[in-house]
Protein backbone atom coordinates (compact mmCIF):
# COMPACT_ATOMS: atom_id res chain seq x y z
CA UNK A 1 0.00 0.00 0.00
CA UNK A 2 1.88 3.25 -0.92
CA UNK A 3 1.23 6.41 1.26
CA UNK A 4 1.22 10.03 1.22
CA UNK A 5 4.51 9.84 2.77
CA UNK A 6 5.53 7.07 0.35
CA UNK A 7 4.90 10.23 -2.27
CA UNK A 8 6.76 12.54 -0.31
CA UNK A 9 9.81 10.49 0.11
CA UNK A 10 10.19 10.35 -3.63
CA UNK A 11 9.46 13.69 -4.07
CA UNK A 12 12.24 14.75 -1.73
CA UNK A 13 14.66 12.10 -3.50
CA UNK A 14 13.22 13.53 -6.94
CA UNK A 15 13.85 17.21 -5.60
CA UNK A 16 9.98 17.94 -6.31
CA UNK A 17 8.15 19.60 -4.64
CA UNK A 18 4.60 18.63 -4.56
CA UNK A 19 0.96 20.06 -3.64
CA UNK A 20 -1.55 18.88 -1.13
CA UNK A 21 -3.74 17.96 -4.33
CA UNK A 22 -0.74 16.40 -5.99
CA UNK A 23 0.54 14.08 -3.11
CA UNK A 24 -3.52 12.66 -3.36
CA UNK A 25 -3.59 12.33 -6.49
CA UNK A 26 0.08 10.76 -7.12
CA UNK A 27 -0.83 8.48 -3.60
CA UNK A 28 -3.76 7.48 -5.81
CA UNK A 29 -2.05 6.40 -8.74
CA UNK A 30 0.77 4.85 -7.50
CA UNK A 31 -1.39 2.90 -5.67
CA UNK A 32 -3.32 1.68 -9.32
CA UNK A 33 0.15 0.87 -10.89
CA UNK A 34 0.87 -1.60 -7.62
CA UNK A 35 -2.38 -2.86 -7.48
CA UNK A 36 -1.84 -4.13 -11.61
CA UNK A 37 1.25 -5.51 -10.43
CA UNK A 38 -0.54 -7.50 -7.59
CA UNK A 39 -2.99 -9.11 -10.66
CA UNK A 40 0.14 -10.08 -12.38
CA UNK A 41 1.73 -12.32 -10.05
CA UNK A 42 -1.59 -13.57 -9.60
CA UNK A 43 -1.47 -14.92 -12.75
CA UNK A 44 -0.08 -18.61 -13.25
CA UNK A 45 2.87 -18.96 -15.23
CA UNK A 46 3.89 -22.23 -14.73
CA UNK A 47 5.17 -23.40 -17.98
CA UNK A 48 5.42 -20.03 -19.59
CA UNK A 49 9.46 -19.45 -21.19
CA UNK A 50 10.64 -16.33 -19.98
CA UNK A 51 11.34 -13.93 -22.46
CA UNK A 52 13.02 -10.64 -23.23
CA UNK A 53 11.11 -9.58 -26.82
CA UNK A 54 7.50 -10.31 -27.34
CA UNK A 55 8.69 -11.08 -31.19
CA UNK A 56 10.99 -13.98 -32.01
CA UNK A 57 13.95 -12.13 -33.29
CA UNK A 58 17.80 -12.71 -34.12
CA UNK A 59 20.89 -11.11 -34.26
CA UNK A 60 20.95 -9.31 -37.43
CA UNK A 61 24.04 -7.64 -37.24
CA UNK A 62 27.05 -8.23 -39.18
CA UNK A 63 30.20 -9.63 -38.11
CA UNK A 64 33.01 -7.07 -36.97
CA UNK A 65 36.28 -6.97 -39.47
CA UNK A 66 38.62 -5.30 -39.45
CA UNK A 67 39.34 -3.02 -42.47
CA UNK A 68 42.03 -0.16 -43.05
CA UNK A 69 40.97 3.49 -42.42
CA UNK A 70 39.82 5.51 -45.68
CA UNK A 71 42.88 8.03 -45.09
CA UNK A 72 42.37 12.23 -44.92
CA UNK A 73 41.50 12.76 -48.02
CA UNK A 74 38.50 10.43 -48.45
CA UNK A 75 37.07 11.79 -45.33
CA UNK A 76 37.82 15.60 -46.04
CA UNK A 77 36.35 15.09 -49.50
CA UNK A 78 32.88 15.78 -49.03
CA UNK A 79 33.88 18.78 -45.80
CA UNK A 80 31.88 21.87 -46.16
CA UNK A 81 35.63 24.07 -45.43
CA UNK A 82 38.83 22.35 -45.16
CA UNK A 83 42.16 24.11 -43.41
CA UNK A 84 45.16 21.78 -45.10
CA UNK A 85 44.29 17.76 -43.42
CA UNK A 86 41.67 19.07 -41.45
CA UNK A 87 37.83 20.33 -41.14
CA UNK A 88 37.13 23.79 -40.47
CA UNK A 89 34.15 24.62 -38.30
CA UNK A 90 32.35 28.13 -37.23
CA UNK A 91 33.89 29.74 -34.19
CA UNK A 92 31.04 28.97 -30.98
CA UNK A 93 32.22 31.00 -28.06
CA UNK A 94 34.56 33.88 -27.64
Amino acid sequence: MITVADVEHVAKLARLSLTEDEKKLYTEQLGKIIGFFAELNAIDTTGVEPMSHALAITNVMREDEVEAPPGHEILLKTAPARDSAFFRVPKIGE
